[in-house]
């Protein structure tokens, strides 16, 4: 079952409170989505490092409800 858009943003944010978050549907199918993540947690990790925060926010919905999202992070000064 495809994940909505609501609850990647939900997640996100219970994970880093203080995210800005913009999520966009890729395909209109539900499935790929692409998200910007600004959080002042970010400061001072690596991109990679970075995504694998956001990925545990996701609680491990990549790969199984949420197939596939481009993701781009960074800092609020960034």
């Amino acid at each position: 079952m495809p994940m909505d858009a609501n609850e990647i943003e939900r997640l996100i944010k219970a994970g880093l409170p203080d995210a800005q978050v913009t999520i966009r549907d890729l395909a209109g199918d539900g499935d790929h989505y692409a998200a910007t993540v600004i959080s002042a947690a970010f400061r001072g990790k690596s991109r990679v490092q970075q995504h694998q925060i956001v990925y545990q926010a996701l609680k491990g919905q990549m790969g199984g409800a949420l197939h596939a999202l481009a993701l781009q992070t960074g800092t609020p000064e960034s």
